[in-house]
């Protein structure tokens, strides 16, 4: 499920597209990549505080490094079932919910698998984008451990698109006019919105294929 994605935009542009101003200093080390997400990485997120709506730099794993897998640290990266305690908690309240920016995001395709475009079947990095967003906002929220903050974004089910290489969920993708929903609204409002991007306004393409166009 959804991993790694990428930001191709830079802040600027992030803080003029999304209404925002800085509410966090924007790193200066070597070791920030904001232009590819992958779990424990930080990543820019748009959030409200108190009535201003700001870039915030966050790590992408809303448990903080507490959860782990085989006995090693394993990210929660994607949160899908919103109604356990542990996380309506946190999405019941504006305050914890965040924009995550996306230029696109990848599944991977572990077996060939048909597009249904006529052409030959494909396997291995699959990256999604928007058509009618060149950056769009995924659903997520966040929290305070310490002195850190940390995210996690919201899937739902999968589209038509997406189906066929990861069936069980996709991210979150938001539309320009419910921004301002999923930062303000209610818990109704939240599940309303836990829903599918339309697949025939995405594309999907392989690492060295040209872009496709679901249909």
């Amino acid at each position: 499920m959804c991993n790694r994605a990428r930001n191709a935009d830079e802040p600027e542009t992030l803080l003029e597209r999304f209404g925002s101003d800085w509410l966090a200093e924007k790193p200066m080390d070597n070791r920030f990549d904001p232009k590819e997400l992958r779990p424990f990485g930080r990543a820019y997120v748009v959030r409200n505080e108190g009535d201003r709506r700001g870039l915030d730099v966050m790590e992408w794993d809303v448990l903080a490094g507490q959860a782990k897998q085989a006995g090693r640290k394993v990210a929660q990266t994607n949160v899908r079932t919103l109604h356990l305690p542990q996380w309506r908690s946190l999405v019941s309240d504006p305050a914890n919910r965040c924009l995550i920016p996306l230029t696109e995001f990848c599944e991977w395709a572990r077996q060939p698998t048909d597009l249904g475009d006529g052409k030959k079947p494909l396997k291995g990095e699959m990256w999604f984008a928007v058509t009618d967003q060149p950056v769009f906002a995924v659903a997520g929220f966040w929290r305070t451990v310490g002195d850190q903050r940390y995210f996690a974004m919201v899937t739902c089910d999968a589209n038509d698109l997406v189906a066929p290489i990861h069936p069980k969920a996709m991210i979150t993708i938001l539309c320009p006019d419910d921004h301002d929903r999923w930062l303000t609204g209610g818990y109704d409002d939240v599940l309303a919105l836990q829903r599918p991007y339309p697949s025939d306004l995405m594309t999907v393409r392989g690492p060295v294929f040209p872009t496709r166009r679901a249909g």
